[in-house]
């Protein structure tokens, strides 16, 4: 019998490349108007859909020419990453990491239950704050090896930080990329229902700190179960930590205000990836002259360290490419079209189940929760008008569905570097993700009959 083999993550980027193009092929091409808001913002006109004259056809030659188009529009999250990667080329030098890794070994060795819910808790909380999400990228070695040595995987690592992050987007408390904006095309009052969302946050969490503890256990207690036990680790692995020296706690000082002013700088300015990228290029660089590295030494692991992202990278610019090749095909207003259609068809109840499952399948073909909320909440708020639903229950939907699938998508290009990072191909992450996906779609869909059973506002 021949054994059935999981292609590549590139080669299932692509075939999902294909896929998008076939459908520009099969679907007809459409529009919805779009205006300028009074605050600057572009949103679709709701009602105004029409099929265009013409069909924009797509050679099969788009499959190759998208991906530097791709490539580019996603510069900005590909440079952070590689400059993420020079980062951490350099404090793997210092030492630094290494030396915390061991005091955070003692120190959790035993409670490796407290590790998993702090993490997660932490990570949701950022997120649901200020919608971090990139920017935890610079924490994904550091925890891969710290669980490493906990004689957990990098799954756990993973599924503390991305289930962490994912229930933080998916239940925003104050989110101004996701919630915010959807609440401002919605006109409802900005990060009101915060009441209802603080009581889901803890039945959220209870269900995704379940699915990750008792995986860990799993592992810890016998590690060929581990969804990666066949596949080398990244890095190497170390079982001598040094001591925590003075350098290293100047360094790690220098850390934590580095988070300070990261946190400030999107809350007060609105820094985004080129600011952040600066500011870890910089850190960078202080780490070395504080560990006296030397600029031969620094420049050599800042290129290694970003070397070893390059097929992260070129995930990025695939994920990004699949909805690039619908939008060229312009299919992707009509997909949005009549995957809303049956929100009307149904009452209330399930009308808004519903709209959680279309929020969840448009995610695939626009990861950006910022661009969902812009395209998608235009439509499904007059929907939410007539279907007796709730405006602030169409912005709950929309929550659900970007913020619980950013875990699962392959579009998104912060998944994929993440997993990039840690060195798990996305089949085996699937594989752990996919049953949690199910029990929160269910726990959503409970959510939504709940929220518009109580007139949720």
């Amino acid at each position: 019998m021949v054994k059935f083999r999981v292609p590549h993550t590139l080669v299932l980027m692509f075939l999902m490349m294909i896929a998008a193009l076939v459908l520009t092929w099969l679907i007809p091409a459409g529009e919805f108007n779009r205006s300028v808001n009074e605050i600057g913002q572009t949103v679709v006109e709701a009602g105004t859909y029409s099929e265009l004259e013409e069909q924009p056809w797509l050679s099969p030659i788009t499959l190759l020419t998208v991906v530097p188009q791709a490539l580019s529009d996603a510069q900005g999250v590909i440079f952070f990453v590689l400059l993420i990667g020079g980062t951490m080329g350099i404090l793997r030098a210092t030492g630094m990491l290494d030396a915390l890794i061991g005091v955070l070994l003692r120190r959790f060795a035993d409670r490796t239950s407290w590790l998993i819910l702090g993490g997660m808790l932490t990570f949701g909380i950022f997120s649901a704050l200020i919608g971090v999400a990139e920017e935890y990228l610079i924490f994904v070695p550091m925890l891969v090896a710290l669980c490493r040595a906990l004689k957990l995987d990098a799954i756990t690592a993973l599924g503390i930080l991305i289930v962490g992050y994912g229930i933080g987007y998916g239940l925003s408390l104050f989110n101004p990329f996701t919630l915010l904006i959807a609440q401002a095309v919605a006109e409802v009052p900005p990060a009101s229902g915060l009441g209802y969302r603080l009581l889901l946050w803890p039945l959220f969490l209870a269900v995704g700190f379940h699915h990750v503890y008792r995986y860990a256990k799993r592992v810890a207690a016998d590690p060929s179960a581990s969804l990666v036990a066949d596949i080398a680790a990244v890095g190497e692995t170390n079982t001598d930590y040094p001591q925590l020296s003075g350098r290293h706690k100047i360094i790690l000082l220098g850390f934590v205000v580095l988070l300070g002013i990261l946190v400030w700088g999107i809350k007060v300015h609105g820094w985004y990836l080129v600011e952040l990228s600066a500011l870890f290029l910089g850190f960078g660089l202080f780490a070395a002259l504080v560990a006296k590295l030397g600029s031969e030494t620094t420049a050599q692991q800042f290129v290694e360290g970003a070397a070893e992202l390059t097929a992260t990278a070129l995930l990025i610019g695939f994920a990004r490419s699949i909805a690039m090749i619908l939008e060229q095909g312009q299919v992707l207003d009509t997909l949005i079209y009549y995957l809303a259609m049956p929100v009307e068809a149904f009452g209330s109840y399930f009308g808004a189940v519903s709209m959680v499952v279309i929020q969840s399948v448009l995610n695939f073909f626009i990861p950006s929760g910022s661009g969902q909320a812009f395209v998608t909440m235009p439509i499904m708020v007059p929907i939410a008008d007539t279907a007796g639903i709730g405006r602030q229950v169409a912005v709950l939907a929309f929550q659900l569905g970007d913020g619980l699938m950013n875990m699962i998508v392959p579009t998104n290009a912060v998944l994929m570097g993440i997993l990039g990072l840690a060195g798990v191909p996305y089949e085996r992450w699937f594989k752990f993700i996919a049953p949690l996906m199910l029990k929160f779609i269910v726990l959503g869909a409970i959510a939504m009959v709940v929220a518009v059973a109580i007139g949720y506002q």
